[in-house]
């Protein structure tokens, strides 16, 4: 099966499906080449679609492995492996350099700064893997590509000064991540009824929101509200944020479902 033909049955479209045939290309040229190769970093929904993908192209799941820079990385890029290299070998080849950048603590920052600061420089969202900010710092996972660029002349965000230096990755300062505890009864675990419960909204906006395509479940489009969830399963939604099924309880007298979630802030 050609390219156009993998990307049109794995239905994607969009910056997506440009993104994706890349990856296609990576995977080839490993295998081809002999080559370590890798992608730029993707989002978790794009990691489940090249996942999907190279499955239909007939990819091992032992051809690539899958890297952030730190345990728990959100973005993360996918290196292909040649028959040469075992998985375990990978992190020898991966193309992610560490920096971190100090700043004064009386002048803080967002993510939003970095982040805005890094497009201004000329560096493209996909160039920079997470930005994790602590009060006097931010642990970045770059590749390598723009590294040196980034060390030799990032050095502000804003009006604020910044300096950049490289990381042992063993260093990094990953913040603590900030839920809230939503405890409530649903009358089913239909998507729809859990999503009402974990963005506080009316079930029929949840339903709206989950038929026009704006809600993710395990970073992948559900548009059926009556997609039934399990414990352990992520949801999102565009312009509401993103909650995880944390425990699914027993049954009330009335016949809901005890739930508790945890909702990202």
């Amino acid at each position: 099966m050609d390219k156009s033909s993998l990307l049109d049955r794995a239905g994607v479209a969009g910056e997506d499906r440009v993104a994706l045939a890349r990856i296609l290309d990576r995977a080839s040229q490993a295998r081809d080449r002999g080559t370590p190769s890798a992608t730029d970093f993707l989002t978790p929904q794009q990691q489940v679609q090249a996942s999907e993908l190279l499955r239909l192209a007939g990819y091992p799941e032992t051809s690539w492995v899958k890297l952030g820079g730190y345990q728990g990385a959100e973005r993360r890029l996918f290196l292909f492996l040649p028959d040469w290299l075992e998985p375990e070998q990978a992190e020898d080849f991966s193309p992610i350099r560490c920096l971190r950048a100090s700043f004064r603590p009386d002048r803080p920052l967002t993510h939003r700064d970095f982040l805005g600061s890094l497009m201004a420089a000329g560096i493209v969202r996909e160039k920079v893997g997470d930005i994790l900010v602590s009060p006097e710092s931010a642990d970045l996972m770059v590749l390598e590509t723009v590294a040196d660029f980034l060390l030799q002349s990032w050095d502000s965000a804003g009006r604020t000064r910044l300096t950049v230096s490289v990381l042992d990755p063993a260093h990094i300062h990953i913040p603590e991540v900030r839920c809230r505890e939503i405890r409530d009864t649903v009358s089913s675990l239909r998507l729809d009824a859990v999503a009402a419960a974990g963005f506080q909204m009316a079930r029929g906006k949840a339903a709206e929101l989950i038929a026009g395509g704006k809600v993710q479940v395990n970073w992948k489009v559900c548009v059926k509200g009556d997609k039934l969830l399990a414990a352990g399963d992520t949801v999102s939604a565009r312009g509401f944020g993103k909650f995880e099924v944390a425990e699914v309880g027993g049954v009330t007298r009335k016949g809901r479902t005890a739930v508790i979630l945890k909702r990202y802030v």
